[in-house]
């Protein structure tokens, strides 16, 4: 189960220490400030050290400050108001169009605004320098793993993907610690990832998740997670988070390319 960022603080703030709550203040008065910030910046205007923050990210239950930055991200989203659904009547059959659009623009804007650039960087730099990049997706999430499969082959770079869970699964115990694993996924109930994640992180292989921003089972393991957000939980919300998810692949790709073009 997902695990609420602000309640949680609230829940043992008389248990921190001095530093600690200086910290959680800060957190609780400016969340909406916070999620921009890198851990460098939270320390510095507080005047502690970067350790003293990461520790509290650990501290309130999470593997580090971005992992923290995300869920505290995700859970401002939801106490967003429903600005989109209040404007448009899902039961007017002549509304499902404006209503997709409407949803999709407003998820590709905050999926950008909560962008973590150097968690893109990182997954570049990994891509560039790996062996083979393998994709991995299943149900819907297996169409953009062949999208991205096709784009990244086209390009140069070793990389292939598979449509069937089996063939993933045997791929998936293939792969060495030189190898790259993106795994793609649009929800939690997407169970049939979770044993292609097991098998994956037998290999050593660097794990790069591109999911919904409350995926928290698949992104357990990631080396690098990129996460695509969406204020609707409806079916047209579920489409919007594909064409997020699509934009943060095609965006590694368009940068992986850039990068090799300069160096060739």
């Amino acid at each position: 189960m997902r695990q609420n960022c602000l309640p949680t603080i609230r829940s043992i703030y008389s248990k921190l220490s001095e530093k600690e709550k200086k910290i959680a203040d800060y957190i609780l008065e400016n969340p909406e400030l916070v999620i921009h910030q890198t851990i460098n910046e939270v320390a510095d205007y507080l005047q502690l050290a970067d350790a003293t923050v990461f520790r509290f990210s650990k501290r309130v239950g999470y593997k580090g400050f971005q992992a923290m930055k995300i869920a505290l991200a995700s859970e401002l989203i939801e106490s967003e108001p429903k600005t989109i659904i209040s404007k448009i009547d899902k039961k007017d059959s002549k509304c499902p169009s404006e209503l997709l659009f409407k949803t999709t623009i407003a998820s590709l804007e905050k999926t950008f605004e909560l962008l973590d650039k150097n968690a893109l960087s990182k997954a570049i730099e990994a891509i560039l320098n790996a062996n083979r990049v393998q994709f991995f997706g299943t149900e819907a999430s297996a169409i953009l793993a062949l999208d991205s499969f096709y784009k990244f082959s086209s390009a140069g770079i070793n990389a292939s993907a598979f449509l069937e869970t089996q063939f993933q699964l045997i791929t998936a115990a293939t792969l060495t610690k030189n190898d790259i694993a993106i795994v793609i996924s649009q929800s939690d109930t997407s169970q049939g990832i979770l044993p292609i994640m097991e098998e994956i992180k037998k290999t050593g292989a660097t794990v790069i998740t591109v999911t919904d921003s409350s995926n928290s089972q698949v992104n357990l393991h990631a080396d690098i997670a990129l996460y695509s957000f969406t204020n609707e939980i409806h079916e047209a919300g579920m489409l919007s988070l594909r064409s997020a998810q699509l934009a943060l692949l095609d965006a590694l790709y368009m940068n992986t390319v850039s990068i090799m073009n300069k160096e060739s």
